[in-house]
């Protein structure tokens, strides 16, 4: 089987012959969900994506009614924009989505639909993978360069869901042809009824449901499937928010104050419309979070303080936006370029790692730009709270210029105390949201609190003589590092305080300098801990050592750092790669990219893969 990888070469290796799924006490057989580091879908997730789904409806719903208010008004000028903000936008996120539907299910049908059964009978595709010959090249494997995913499958055997073998080409080839025309023409309906973003939040709901009910061989599918299909959700909603949300709500903001009144359905489209911009970031922080192993998952709780968070300084942001339009139409136009520009070139000379080429890259960080205009989106690996504060610092000088302007040549008719009223809100807005932020990042973070210690403990005679190992662990380990295998092992600070040598001790000098050597004690070292340590650690050990069994996907290229995809959520490719061998193995694929830590060992294996 080959398949092209953007230049990259990618091997496909079984490292153990994969047991049967029924056989009790195999460890291969039990669910390892590595894209999102074990977490089951539970009701909350669920709930989370209805929610999703009624803020997308309100929000459309809402732009659209008041669109048809505006046309029975007789105020068509306004009814062309709220008309324009909300097809245009909707337009454009339908037609990626449609391609990115095009891509995946015209190799999925076209692989499948000789070859393999629909889903009772048996994976006919296994059975030639096992075989070793048989092949299957994706629409792009003869582009860009010539490497490809070689799958070395001579260990992998076929896995039937049932005892009947697999049926033949010809019996399922009528049902099959049926099955896809079907498929291609819903899709296409959907999508010309601008409503691909709502199946896709069914379909993760359905994928949710049967990675939490099926067995363990189908779970791990569903669960790879699951979090491919969230990804592509947070980024479409995440780019039509920006594309559609953002600017409706500048627009009505600026018409409520251009005409000094605000009707009803102007306001819960404005409301609408901020709702949806903060809870498209706080969901795709969520959902990139937990695709990544490396990373610890978000909680509902920050999300939701993330949500307040950029939903106020939105907030204030697009009042002061608004403000300054209504006046300065023109100036405004030419203000909101000029930060697009500036903004899109600080993040190229940042050098982002996000997209598999560099023109993607580009296009890529002109889209983060407009983002930007609005609120802050970390794009860049390390810690961010220098780029952040020279961002909310020049967003809050921006805020309060076109504030001013706008209050010195504001419409006479507007009175003083109406006047100071707006500054108010634009003002406690922009606090609310930063309270938000600094509860988010001081409590609910989930690599831990910032302003926290770092340590949460030190060895000392006590805690080993109580405990042992496992109080040491416990004792030494902050939640922020209850994801790392190493402990920190301490030792007295080199510089101890001195006293006067008078022959005699203190009374209770030597107690107090070592109470304070106790408190004061930074780690020196770190060693790993023996298996044995601890009731966790033996989880971690066990959990890792399941991880080194069956199929390996190397990739040769760098992943690439948070706050980016890896590169099996991006390339579509690599997707297939890795649900083909889900499909045909039993046992579930690790993905492993090139380091540049690893051995001599390895770096020859990646230099010997075709």
């Amino acid at each position: 089987m080959a398949a092209k990888s953007d230049g990259a070469a990618v091997s496909v290796e079984d490292d153990n012959t994969p047991r049967s799924l029924s056989e009790p006490g195999n460890p291969a057989a039990r669910p390892r969900c590595t894209a999102a580091g074990g977490k089951p879908y539970t009701l909350l997730d669920c709930c989370w994506v209805l929610c999703a789904l009624l803020v997308f409806f309100s929000d459309g719903a809402t732009d659209l009614w008041l669109a048809a208010d505006y046309y029975l008004r007789g105020e068509n000028w306004w009814f062309g924009l709220t008309l324009v903000f909300v097809v245009v936008p909707s337009a454009v996120v339908q037609v990626l989505s449609f391609r990115w539907f095009v891509y995946d299910y015209a190799e999925l049908s076209g692989g499948e639909g000789g070859a393999a059964s629909c889903s009772g009978s048996g994976t006919a595709a296994g059975g030639a993978a096992a075989a070793g010959d048989g092949t299957l090249s994706t629409k792009d494997s003869d582009q860009r360069g010539g490497s490809a995913v070689a799958v070395n499958a001579a260990n992998v055997t076929p896995v039937y869901a049932s005892s009947a073998p697999p049926a033949t080409a010809g019996r399922v080839g009528t049902p099959w042809r049926c099955c896809t025309v079907c498929m291609w023409v819903f899709q296409t309906v959907l999508h010309v009824l601008h409503l691909g973003q709502v199946w896709r939040y069914i379909h993760a709901l359905y994928l949710g449901a049967k990675s939490r009910w099926n067995s363990n061989g189908p779970r791990r599918q569903f669960h790879w499937r699951l979090m491919f299909e969230s990804a592509d959700i947070t980024m479409l909603r995440l780019l039509e928010a920006f594309l559609k949300s953002a600017p409706q709500l500048v627009l009505q903001l600026s018409i409520m104050v251009h005409e000094s009144g605000v009707l009803p359905l102007q306001g819960l489209s404005a409301s609408a419309s901020l709702v949806s911009l903060a809870w498209m970031i706080a969901s795709y922080q969520k959902v990139l979070r937990d695709s990544r192993d490396d990373k610890l998952p978000m909680s509902y709780k920050a999300v939701i303080a993330q949500m307040l968070w950029h939903f106020f300084t939105i907030g204030a942001r697009t009042v002061a936006f608004a403000l300054f339009a209504s006046v300065f139409q023109l100036y405004f136009g030419i203000f909101i370029v000029s930060h697009w520009c500036v903004m899109t070139f600080w993040i190229i000379q940042g050098e982002t790692d996000f997209c598999m080429s560099k023109w993607e890259e580009i296009i890529y960080n002109m889209v983060v730009g407009i983002i930007y205009i609005f609120c802050w989106f970390n794009v860049k690996e390390g810690p961010s709270r220098f780029r952040m504060t020279v961002y909310y610092s020049v967003t809050l000088a921006e805020n309060v210029a076109l504030t001013a302007a706008w209050y010195t040549y504001r419409d006479p008719q507007t009175a003083d105390s109406s006047a100071l009223v707006v500054v108010c809100l634009v003002a406690c807005s922009f606090a609310l949201g930063t309270f938000f932020m600094l509860v988010y990042y001081c409590w609910l973070h989930p690599d831990g609190p910032v302003l926290g210690s770092q340590w949460g403990g030190c060895v000392d005679e006590g805690v080993v003589g109580s405990g042992g190992v496992a109080g040491v662990i416990d004792a030494c380990l902050t939640p922020s590092q209850g994801s790392q295998t190493d402990i920190v092992i301490t030792s007295p600070p080199r510089t101890l305080p001195r006293t006067k040598d008078t022959g005699e001790p203190v009374p209770g000098e030597r107690e107090r300098d070592r109470e304070r050597d106790r408190d004061s004690c930074l780690p020196v070292f770190q060693v790993r801990p023996s298996p044995s340590s601890s009731p966790a650690l033996l989880h971690r050990t066990s959990s890792s050592s399941r991880a080194h069994e069956g199929p390996v996907i190397r990739i040769d290229l760098p992943r690439k750092r948070y706050p980016a995809w890896d590169a099996h959520f991006i390339d579509r490719r690599l997707r297939k790669t890795i649900l083909l061998l889900e499909t045909t193995s039993g046992i579930s694929p690790r993905i492993q990219y090139r380091s540049s830590m690893m051995g001599s060992k390895e770096v020859l294996e990646y230099e010997t893969t075709v």
